[in-house]
Order: structure tokens, then C-alpha cells, then sequence
């Protein structure tokens, strides 16, 4: 079920605020792929980025929040492709998994850090001690999920209209 694409109210505190673009954008990434097939999901529209594909976007993203959250956050063991530098972008070579596997993927990995999130305060910082990123607070982190997952829901914004036409803003 694709989330809700509704914006957070005009007026309120800095984490409903926040969470609320947060998961706004969040959003914008499964409705970008709603009734997209597993072959166009998997299809290199960009000559210059063959891994720049919807199925290698959201799985990137999932990936991308395990890292923030779980691994610099919290200092979890640092697993995951996007950790292997053999091959580069590990973390977008989902060839052959279905788009509906990612996406499910994506939305458990962004429930973990959801929980993640509102049991920490903003001003906490990471834990993990072998990155310099993990010296950033909660609140930082946050905020560059909202840019990295609105940066890549543009990718796909272009991505879907090369693919099959389809445009909408959210």
C-alpha cells in the first residue's frame, strides 16, 4: 500500500515538522513506482548511469537508511552492500529482484528507522566509531534523508516520464 503524500501541517513543532517531510518523501518513492512493471523498474533510461533505475533507486534508499540510522546512529556493524566496495554500488545492483520485494524492503527498513527516531532526541549524536559521518547529530541525519530522499524521487521523476510518459509532481 502506497503511504500517504500529505504534507505536515503549516504550524508545529520542529519533529512533526520534520517527520512529516521526512515521510512525505518517503512516500513520493512508492508512488513513483506504482504501476510500474518489474521489467521497465529494472530498464537504464539514462545512458551515463546504468544503475540509476527505479528497482536500483529504492533499493539504494533502503540501504541508505539502514547506513544513517542503524550503523552511524546507533554503531551497528557496518553490513550491508553499500558497504562492499567489490562491486561499486552494490546497493543498486537489484537485478532480478522484483520491484514489489524492494519496495517492501524499503518501507521495513524506514519502520526500523522511524523507531530509531522517535526514541532518540534530535541532538544526539552517532555512536559508531569508525566514521567521521557518525559524529552528526540525529537531527543532521534527519535532515539529509529528507535531501537524499527527495534528491533520488526527482531521479525518478525523470526516470518515470523517459519510461512510460507517466509525470505528476506528488
Amino acid at each position: 500500500m502506497t503511504p500517504s503524500r500529505t504534507r505536515p501541517p503549516f504550524s508545529g513543532d520542529e519533529r512533526t515538522q520534520l517527520l512529516g517531510w521526512f515521510a512525505m518523501q518517503r512516500a513520493i518513492i512508492h508512488y513513483k513506482c506504482e504501476g510500474l512493471s518489474d521489467e521497465d523498474a529494472h530498464r537504464a533510461v539514462l545512458p551515463s548511469s546504468p544503475l540509476m533505475t527505479m528497482a536500483g533507486i529504492v533499493s539504494h534508499l533502503r540501504w541508505t537508511e539502514q547506513t544513517w540510522f542503524e550503523v552511524l546512529f546507533l554503531g551497528s556493524p557496518a553490513d550491508g552492500p553499500q558497504f562492499s566496495q567489490d562491486p561499486e554500488d552494490a546497493d543498486m545492483r537489484v537485478e532480478g529482484v522484483p520491484l514489489a520485494q524492494l519496495l517492501d524492503a524499503y518501507e521495513k527498513q524506514c519502520a526500523i528507522s522511524d523507531e530509531i527516531i522517535a526514541a532518540h532526541g534530535f541532538d544526539e549524536t552517532g555512536r559508531h566509531p569508525d566514521f567521521t559521518s557518525a559524529r552528526a547529530s540525529l537531527r543532521w541525519m534527519v535532515i539529509h534523508m529528507v535531501e537524499e530522499t527527495a534528491r533520488h524521487a526527482g531521479h525518478m521523476d525523470a526516470i518515470r516520464e523517459l519510461l512510460d510518459g507517466e509525470t505528476g509532481y506528488y
